[in-house]
């Protein structure tokens, strides 16, 4: 079941009153959503619609954006790509912010530091290369410095929730699969650890029998390839405009 994009199942109750009442508006607010921003990264869930809530709260109110909560609501934005959640928070931020736009100037606020700016970008960059499918380049870029880890380190088991979204997006597009190259694209070094996530957490197949081991990936519905035929029907008559005009002598 696809909930509605206002909705999220592991919601609190007092979350979902505030969003659903004008105190959403309530600068005094912004505490109960930056625990619950604390609670989510804890508990492994994800409630897009909150978090948006309070980005908006911080464009309000600008003195009360704290740089850490804003880095962890887009670092668990990451690990539901390739939803549209990341551009979406990415989009109320600071103008000062934001990766491609005018760096510096005068609305820059000193508690707003370059540090800040470069939290953003690298997550940007990240979340570029998950959107256009570069998994091995992500991991690189991931483990290439040691700010990436600190950016994501209140996000419970932020590697394995990655590993979970990228075999997602694999599944709806392969039916088999190269170990060696599944293994760059989550990271996983060894053959042994490989197939176990291939096997216990996504109920795959590990196929032994040939040169190469092969992953081979149950049929569903975006993987299976379907014939489509289209028949359309083109009478005469609707062509008959066209004809009519060939026999009209120029004006």
């Amino acid at each position: 079941m696809v909930l509605a994009f206002d909705k999220c199942e592991t919601r609190p109750a007092h979350i979902d009153a505030i969003l659903n009442s004008l105190e959403r508006y309530n600068p005094e607010t912004v505490t109960a959503f930056q625990d619950y921003v604390v609670q989510q990264c804890e508990d492994r869930t994800f409630d897009c619609y909150a978090n948006l809530a309070l980005l908006k709260l911080y464009q309000f109110n600008p003195h009360l954006l704290q740089p850490e909560t804003v880095t962890n609501i887009l670092a668990k934005a990451l690990t539901v790509f390739p939803s549209p959640a990341f551009s979406l928070s990415l989009a109320l931020l600071p103008p000062h912010t934001q990766p491609f736009g005018p760096s510096g100037g005068d609305n820059q606020q000193p508690s707003q530091t370059s540090d800040f700016v470069e939290s953003i970008q690298k997550l940007t960059r990240l979340n570029t290369l998950l959107e256009s499918a570069q998994y091995a380049l992500f991991w690189s870029t991931f483990n290439s410095d040691d700010l990436y880890a600190d950016l994501v380190a209140d996000v419970a088991g932020f590697e394995e929730l990655i590993r979970v979204r990228i075999a997602v997006e694999v599944g709806k597009t392969f039916r088999e699969i190269n170990a060696d190259v599944l293994a760059q694209w989550l990271d996983l070094k060894s053959r042994e650890a490989l197939e176990k996530f291939v096997v216990d957490v996504c109920g795959w197949e590990v196929d032994k029998s040939g040169k190469e081991v092969v992953i081979r990936v149950p049929k569903n519905r975006e993987n299976e390839a379907r014939s489509e035929v289209k028949s359309e029907r083109v009478g005469v008559e609707m062509f008959g405009r066209v004809v009519r005009r060939g026999f009209e002598q120029p004006a």
